[in-house]
């Protein structure tokens, strides 16, 4: 009897991993490869620290500098976003330094200002870990 409570408390634990697993919608870095080469119109929304987009990011990303996006200071800073991500139907790939919790407080924060979640995307690994960093840019962009 105690192993079969056991084996249902694991079974339990391992649906409900699994359910909030598939609560945020990632893509692979080499698809995502394939849409920056295509030209694929996208919005990508940069949420690293000031530093680490000047280091770099991807053409045409948003900076938000809104890491990790648990403060309402850095939740105001996506706010500045909204207008643009709902002036299209265009994919959000959101791009946060290792691609784990502050991409999914920023997921959820879009989500729960109207942004469509068939829209939303999470690079998987972040920036920090982009194995093609020539398709990167440095600086700030005017």
């Amino acid at each position: 009897m105690k192993q079969w409570i056991t084996l249902l408390t694991v079974s339990v634990l391992l649906v409900a991993v699994a359910a909030m697993a598939a609560d945020y919608r990632f893509v692979k870095q080499d698809t995502f490869k394939g849409w920056l080469e295509s030209g694929r119109s996208m919005i990508i929304v940069d949420i690293q620290p000031s530093e680490g987009f000047a280091k770099g990011h991807f053409k045409g990303a948003v900076e938000t500098n809104a890491f990790p996006v648990k403060s309402a200071e850095e939740k105001k800073r996506l706010d500045a976003i909204l207008r643009k991500i709902g002036a299209t139907r265009d994919d959000v790939v959101i791009v946060c330094p290792r691609g784990g919790g502050g991409a999914k407080n920023t997921y959820d924060y879009l989500k729960s200002k109207g942004v469509d979640e068939n829209r939303l995307y999470i690079l998987e690994k972040g920036s920090e870990g982009w194995p093609w960093p020539g398709m990167c840019v440095t600086g700030r962009q005017k």
